[in-house]
């Protein structure tokens, strides 16, 4: 018989939903399912000859309900001619395929049967019609309506589940028994499967909170549970945000669910099942979603698992290395975990070159850690710049606020990738965030914060808006780590080097009296950045701040000059050019002149002929240099010593500034020539000051001659040994 209206074979089989239905005989439709359709109540109002309803349902008019279901006596007749002309059409095409001696039979029809068949057909339309306003009032008028139905075990595997609405607090129990069957020796069903994802779809928390309760060490009823899921990449992602939730809180994450459960769940229990899901290959696009989420739950997790251990972890990881027999602890686990996600995310090259610059091994030591997650950075931004970027900006998210536990790591990361973000969204941000760190007092954090400053001040708009931490650039010159006050230098070197942004009068004498103090640092770089920023401050200072700044350049000049032997021939041109700028800025036109022509053997006469008073102080601050490792240097203050201990005949102070350069003198384990000179002299003139005074003379003709035999001899008349020529 050929199918009528839509119908087909299959609508006559006996219902298998959980309740079974009261299907209709004959009819073709089976009403478990709420999503009842108008045009297949259409079709059944014509078959009946309804022709009112049919009109009714054609215009998508309001129905009266109680109007429709009553079916008048006449329609019970039109329904039962048609349902018996149906069979009877049936049984005789039947026939003709029969034996022969079939053929004759005439079919036997029973009057009951038959008032029952028209009884269901009036029935059976009338159940459709309540099905169809029933289902019209679920959506739009009453959503309350129809409550969840009471699922049992053999419910769970029935395929027309999936058409019925499950409420949050039926999800925990659904879960275990889920479990439970599936850790049973008894084959489960390929519709239970399904079953899972659809739940894991509607409940992601439910399934995920109470799964990781009932299996936190994941056995295989649980890991076929969590391959299941992670063989849907939609569903992998409902429930991602989750497992990283709990991830995040160690050791223990608390949550309550639908049922009130708020049993605390280990985070290592969600790493495990991160690790099961990554080893489906069809989670690929959801890991690559996560990426950023789930790189820095695994940062804080090898963090954390490495600083702190308690005794609860370890029992629970016992148990874990059990089931899955793994021989490594939570912190290698999490390493391990890492590198299964990079390569899942095609990562391969970096996790090969972190391997051979021994960056695994470095993130499991506490005091190394930023270094290596600073080098997974340079490795990541060499492959996959945008998923560097997307991890940047979620770092960015976590540092914005203060007082994150792991924000060392977190910095070293963000500062490998910063010149790649788009610094147009978040610069304000990042610029609040890195002076924040200039003032805390654990030097790796500064310094990452002047090296991400370094990277901002390549735009001009962030260059500008610097200037409100020169002050606190300032005070970072004062660092003992020689890296720090270099960054620092180049910060204010490249602020300095737009043309229209000058340094203030509040600024400038701060800055020019800090960088002074550099002329004479140990490293080179420090030295040479230094001596030129000071060239440019005096240059780019507002009219304002050029009186306070006139002193300390006064002062810098005898520094200058002595750099100018500098050994290095970058710090000595660089310390001639700024000692040329520091005479003009001072006015000073003789010693400009000087300058220019490299005529720097009368530079030191010249300095002191113009101010004699000021010769006292200029020794003094000469002394130093002659301690200084390169015997240029020293050679010039020697020389300039001289010069000004002459200049000093007749001040009151000349005994005590002459004392206090021969003991300076008498430290240099193998004096110059130069030296032993100006140790006769002042040593001389010293012993006259004494005489003339009345003062005692302790010192020994032994110990003068010992110092005069030190070195070769000299054109200067000896003199009687003073306590100030052997003075040690």
């Amino acid at each position: 018989m050929k199918q009528q209206h839509g119908a087909r074979d299959s609508d006559t089989r006996p219902c298998r939903c959980p309740e079974r239905c009261q299907a209709v005989p004959g009819s073709r439709l089976c009403f478990c399912s709420p999503q009842a359709s108008r045009e297949t109540l259409l079709r059944e109002a014509e078959f009946l000859k309804r022709r009112k309803l049919v009109q009714l349902l054609k215009k998508h008019l309001p129905i009266n309900v109680e109007e429709c279901l009553v079916p008048s006596t006449a329609d019970f007749g039109r329904m039962a001619e048609k349902r018996q002309g149906l069979f009877s059409e049936k049984k005789n095409k039947d026939s003709l395929a029969a034996p022969a001696k079939q053929r004759n039979a005439s079919p036997k029809v029973q009057p009951v049967k038959e008032k029952k068949k028209k009884d269901a057909a009036g029935g059976g339309f009338s159940n459709s019609l309540k099905k169809f306003f029933a289902c019209g009032k679920t959506e739009k008028e009453d959503p309350n309506k129809y409550r969840p139905l009471d699922c049992t075990t053999a419910s769970i595997e029935c395929a027309e589940w999936t058409n019925y609405i499950l409420k949050a607090d039926q999800v925990p129990e659904m879960v275990r028994i889920m479990h439970q069957r599936l850790a049973s020796p008894e084959t489960a069903d390929v519709r239970l499967f399904m079953n899972i994802l659809r739940m894991a779809e509607e409940h992601p928390a439910g399934v995920v909170l109470t799964l990781l309760r009932c299996a936190p060490t994941c056995d295989r009823a649980a890991t076929m549970i969590w391959r299941t899921i992670g063989s849907s990449s939609p569903t992998v992602e409902k429930v991602l945000p989750t497992l990283i939730c709990v991830m995040e809180d160690w050791p223990v994450h608390s949550m309550f669910t639908s049922d009130g459960d708020d049993t605390n769940v280990f985070a290592l229990a969600a790493t495990l099942v991160i690790w099961v899901i990554i080893q489906v290959p069809k989670c690929h696009e959801a890991m690559h979603k996560y990426a950023p989420h789930l790189l820095v739950t695994l940062i804080v997790q090898i963090c954390e698992s490495t600083a702190h251990a308690s005794e609860e972890v370890d029992t629970f990881w016992k148990k874990c290395q059990e089931e899955h027999h793994l021989n490594i602890n939570p912190s290698s686990f999490a390493v391990q975990t890492m590198k299964a996600l990079l390569c899942r995310l095609r990562c391969e090259n970096v996790v090969m070159q972190m391997a051979r610059k021994h960056g695994w091994d470095t993130v499991l030591c506490a005091h190394t850690q930023h270094y290596a997650v600073g080098l997974l950075a340079r490795e990541m931004r060499r492959d996959v710049i945008p998923l560097c970027c997307r991890t940047a900006i979620h770092l960015l998210g976590l540092l914005s606020t203060e007082g994150h536990r792991w924000d060392l790591p977190f910095l070293a990361f963000l500062v490998e990738v910063l010149e790649y973000l788009d610094l147009r969204e978040c610069s304000e941000s990042v610029l609040e965030m890195m002076a924040r760190y200039l003032q805390s007092e654990c030097r790796e954090r500064r310094r990452l914060a002047l090296r991400g400053l370094v990277v901002l001040i390549r735009d001009r708009l962030l260059a500008r808006r610097m200037c409100i931490l020169s002050q606190r650039l300032v005070d970072v010159l004062a660092d003992e780590d020689a890296e720090v006050v270099r960054m620092s230098l180049c910060v204010f070197m490249n602020v300095l080097q737009h043309k229209d942004i000058l340094v203030a009068s509040t600024t400038a004498p701060r800055l020019a009296e800090a960088l002074v103090q550099l002329f004479d640092h140990d490293n080179s770089n420090v030295q040479l950045l230094s001596i030129q920023l000071f060239e440019k401050v005096i240059d780019v200072v507002v009219d304002e701040g050029k009186k306070p700044l006139k002193r300390i350049t006064n002062h810098s000049l005898l520094p200058l000059f002595i750099h100018c032997h500098e050994e290095n021939q970058r710090v000595a041109n660089a310390s001639q050019k700024t000692l040329h700028c520091a005479a003009g800025f001072l006015k000073r036109r003789k010693l400009k002149q000087l300058v220019k022509k490299g005529q720097l053997s009368k530079f030191g006469k010249c300095l002191l002929a113009d101010d004699r008073s000021q010769a006292a102080e200029h020794l003094r601050r000469a002394l130093p240099y002659l301690e200084n490792p390169q015997e240029s240097v020293r050679e010039a203050a020697i020389r300039f010593i001289g010069m000004a201990g002459r200049c000093l005949k007749g001040q009151p102070a000349e005994l005590h500034v002459l004392t206090q350069a021969l003991e300076a003198m008498s430290k240099d384990d193998s004096p110059s020539s130069s030296n032993l000179e100006v140790q006769a002299i002042f040593g001389q003139r010293s012993s006259e000051l004494r005489s003339s005074s009345g003062l005692r003379d302790p010192g020994s003709q032994e110990q003068y001659q010992e110092t005069v035999k030190r070195g070769p001899p000299f054109s200067v008349t000896g003199a009687p040994a003073t306590a100030d020529a052997g003075y040690s």
